[in-house]
This record gives structure tokens, C-alpha cells and sequence, in this order.
């Protein structure tokens, strides 16, 4: 029987409803494949191995694992599964070290620890630069000011930030604004991103799920709610699913080949609009409300071509 092991959050905090790599680990079950799961903090390096400290998932519906956890070289399952979420802080780049050692070794490991380690994800999508809004990533103030006072209605958010977190539009600097700013760059020492304000947003932050080099025909609007700008799900969005667009397909198409190339086998890229704004590989979502809206199951279709 195959093995699998999941790297990811521990279960107190994955939401059994939504999350995908829950998803993942029952569609694997289902494949009569036995689950594993590990915490960053399992994974440890010894007498010239990686191995992990993991936990049988004797029950995925009820969160259940089993008590005791087993030491196994990441080697010896036969898919290793990186779904820890972000922030991509240095436990998590140490980690990211390790499974890379793991993968010289010989461990399969999704997604390539090495591109991860490589590619920020919102730095990522200025590889398509002619795909996104005008975009500007500087921790200068003035050069910031600067982009404000060409486009007037901008967005300014962290470069490890997820799930909507400090997030804010910008349509004056006044003291306020001013403050913001100067907090998210460390009085003008960090990196942001700053982009251009897309209004189409309020018809949905798109999120497209790129599943080995193949775009799939489903995806997510998140469309934000009661006065909000945010479309993220964990930011109050409410997500719907609908058919991939003849204009995000060819975004989808123009991104995947680049993330073949770095062995990127389940990604999520995010469009407003028509415009690329991030590429996320750490740990996408959003596979759970397409399939419950659609009856249409990405994992299902990961999960298949990757046997």
C-alpha cells in the first residue's frame, strides 16, 4: 500500500470543511493510500538523512490521529506533500533546506522545496510583469509617494503576508496613510508591494488552480462583502465558482510552463480583472469550493496524474 505524508499545520487548526489539504488526504484514503501527517517541527535531519517524525491519520473526518509517531525517512513515502501555510519565516526556510536535501535523497516531494525556497510568492508573479497591474515592490517612502501621485487609488501589502492580512487601499496620504505606510516598510527599511487599485475587484479576486502545468476548468471568485475591498475567503469574501475565462486561460497558460519548469505541480494564481497579481505555491486553496459548488474535484485530477 502507498504512503503518503503530509507536512502541514497541525490539525487544531485546518478547518475540516474547507481546507484543502484535508481535501487531499481524504481523496488519498479514498485511493487506498495510508495518510501520514508531520508539523515543521517534525522534520529533523540524522545520521545523513531527512526524516520525520509522523503521525498516522486514523480518522480525517474527525481530525483523529493516531498517538504515537513514527521516525521515517521522507524517502520512503512515496509522495511527501509541503502544505504548510505561510508566513515563510525561517523555521519554515530551514524546513524548505532540509526537504531539498530529502529530494537529492531521493524523497518526492510536492511542491519542489527548492522553487518555493526560490520564489517569493508575490515577487514570483513580476516574472509575468506584462501579465500584472503597474506594480511597484520598494521599501523607499518617496518612491512610493511618487507612484501614488501617478496613479491615485493604490494597494499596498506586505511581501510575506497571506490570506488579506494588512492589506490597505490608499487614495490620500494624509498622517493616517502615512503611518500605515511607515509601519509595513519599518520606516522605509522593508520591502512592499505596491500596485495600482484594479476596480474590477469587486466583481471578484479570481483564483485560478494550475495542476501539473494544466490550468483547470473551474475556479473561484472571491468577491468581497459589505463594503470591503478584500475578496480573500479568511478576509469575509464570499467565494463562487464559475468557468475559467477564455482571457484568464490564456493568463493560467502563460504562467504554467514556467512552473512545470521548477517541478511547481499545484499552484493558485490570483487575477483581477485582466490582470496577473500573485502566484501562490506554498499552500493554495479554494479546491474545496470549487468541488462543492461544481461537483467538478481538482484533487481528484491532482491526485490521479501524479500516481
Amino acid at each position: 500500500m502507498k504512503q503518503y505524508l503530509f507536512i502541514a499545520d497541525s490539525f487544531q487548526e485546518l478547518n475540516p470543511k474547507k481546507d484543502t489539504t484535508l481535501f487531499m488526504m481524504r481523496e488519498s484514503i479514498k485511493n487506498n493510500v495510508e495518510v501520514f501527517h508531520a508539523c515543521i517541527e517534525d522534520i529533523l535531519f540524522k545520521d545523513g538523512e531527512v526524516l520525520s517524525r509522523a503521525s498516522f491519520v486514523k480518522d480525517v473526518n474527525n481530525l483523529k490521529l493516531d498517538a504515537a509517531k513514527k521516525l521515517v525517512p521522507l524517502k520512503a513515502f512515496d509522495r511527501v506533500f509541503m502544505r504548510k501555510e505561510p508566513p515563510v519565516d525561517t523555521n519554515y526556510m530551514n524546513a524548505l533546506h532540509l526537504l531539498g536535501l530529502a529530494q537529492e535523497h531521493g524523497a518526492r516531494i510536492s511542491n519542489n522545496p527548492n522553487a518555493i525556497q526560490n520564489f517569493n510568492e508575490k515577487v514570483f508573479a513580476t516574472y509575468f510583469s506584462d501579465l500584472m497591474p503597474k506594480t511597484l515592490i520598494t521599501s523607499n517612502i518617496d518612491i512610493l509617494k511618487e507612484f501614488y501621485n501617478l496613479h491615485k487609488k493604490i494597494i499596498i501589502k506586505p511581501l510575506d503576508g497571506m490570506g488579506g492580512e494588512s492589506i490597505y487601499k490608499i487614495e490620500s496620504i494624509e498622517e493616517r496613510e502615512l503611518l500605515i505606510i511607515d509601519e509595513l516598510t519599518n520606516s522605509g527599511t522593508r520591502m512592499i508591494m505596491v500596485q495600482e487599485f484594479i476596480e474590477e475587484i469587486f466583481e471578484g479576486d479570481f483564483r485560478v488552480l494550475i495542476i501539473n502545468g494544466i490550468p483547470f476548468k473551474k475556479v473561484l471568485a472571491r468577491i468581497p462583502q459589505n463594503g470591503s475591498f478584500k475578496g480573500n475567503l479568511a478576509a469575509g469574501g464570499r467565494g463562487v465558482a464559475k468557468d475559467i475565462s477564455n482571457n484568464q486561460l490564456k493568463i493560467a497558460n502563460a504562467v504554467s510552463k514556467r512552473l512545470s519548469e521548477h517541478g511547481i505541480d499545484f499552484a493558485g494564481i490570483d487575477i483581477i480583472g485582466n490582470y496577473l497579481t500573485e502566484i501562490n505555491i506554498t499552500c493554495p486553496t479554494c479546491a474545496c469550493e470549487i468541488y462543492d459548488q461544481t461537483g467538478e474535484n481538482p484533487i481528484e485530477v491532482y491526485l490521479k496524474e501524479n500516481e
